[in-house]
């Protein structure tokens, strides 16, 4: 029997539309599978620390949420930060504070930390959103010094050694965090809720406003909405997620160096970010998996370490112009279609 040739059309353009459906529902398939691999390594971490340190995967995860709090602001909102460590190390030092001064336990300091880090993210986006482009980037570098030597000031910061000897102290009067284990645990919790809510942001509409600030701001405004008021909140998330992530390193190594504030930082943030795709939603996590572990591994090498990151850096930026998780989405699209 011979098809008409209206019904070949329409059974070919409803194939055509129904593969991107299908491309997608496999890249969901595959990101949940993904993740919950990823989880189920994680919890085997504390039962293997003859094959990986714990440690060093709860300062992985640290960063790995520095990261991708960073690239909201980045990727999905088109600001670049060059002072993004200030959230970190002033929520670390302030950490500090409150469990080693104050006596407060430590659920408490990371509320503190986290308050402080949205708080200064208020002060630093109120007078960075105005600007675009390089003129952002310099005034968060001016504003992330100043509080660079702030904290180097400070009576109870310890200038160049650091405020040392935190106290990881008892979760809800219950939990003993000197033990590894339940620290590793409460960092994976924090982390996994961490991400979780960035990946709810992006996906609400406020994300969808924010990037469509992103693309067209004059446009945006023209429809009405507040810009200068989004950005000033997305700036104040990310904040307050880099100073969760700077508390959690502080109770984790009981340490808040100057390294944690310090401008370097700032730009590793940046060197995650890029390389791990800052479009994605966690494409900044590998990114900050690969430079912490190069940094780890590689530490018996010295100076080279910078050298061998730089190499990488660049090969990725090279390579993989959208990062190593967006060159992995388009690799898996154009194998669908």
């Amino acid at each position: 029997m011979t098809q008409r040739p209206d019904t070949a059309e329409t059974s070919a353009d409803a194939s055509q539309a129904g593969a991107p459906l299908a491309g997608a529902e496999l890249r969901r398939k595959l990101f949940a599978t993904s993740v919950v691999v990823v989880l189920v390594l994680l919890l085997a971490v504390p039962w293997m620390p003859q094959v990986v340190y714990p440690v060093f995967v709860m300062k992985l995860m640290c960063m790995a949420l520095f990261a991708c709090a960073y690239s909201l602001l980045l990727g999905f909102g088109g600001m670049m930060s060059f002072g993004h460590a200030a959230f970190f190390g002033g929520a670390a030092y302030i950490t500090g504070l409150l469990t080693k001064y104050w006596g407060l336990p430590p659920e408490l300091g990371l509320l503190g930390g986290t308050v402080f880090a949205g708080l200064l993210g208020a002060v630093f986006g109120a007078l960075a959103i105005h600007r675009q482009g390089i003129y952002l980037a310099m005034i968060t570098l001016a504003l992330a010094q100043m509080v660079y030597f702030i904290f180097l000031q400070l009576p109870f910061t310890g200038a160049e050694d650091g405020l040392q000897q935190i106290p990881r102290g008892t979760l809800l009067g219950v939990i003993d965090l000197r033990s590894d284990m339940a620290m590793y645990h409460l960092v994976l919790l924090l982390t996994v809720a961490g991400l979780w809510l960035i990946h709810r942001v992006i996906r609400s509409p406020f994300g969808h406003v924010v990037m469509a600030i992103r693309e067209h701001e004059q446009r945006a405004r023209s429809l009405g909405y507040p810009v200068e008021r989004y950005k000033l909140m997305l700036f104040v998330l990310s904040a307050a997620l880099s100073g969760l992530a700077g508390s959690m390193k502080a109770l984790v190594f009981q340490l808040a160096a100057l390294s944690d504030v310090h401008w370097h930082l700032s730009g590793d943030v940046v060197l995650m970010a890029l390389l791990g795709g800052m479009h994605t939603v966690f494409g900044p996590a590998i990114g900050a998996a690969l430079v912490v572990a190069l940094q780890y591994y590689l530490d018996a090498f010295g100076g080279w370490v910078t050298l061998v990151t730089g190499l990488i850096f660049m090969v990725c930026v090279l390579a993989f112009r959208s990062g190593i998780a967006g060159a992995v989405e388009t690799f898996l699209s154009r194998r669908r279609t």
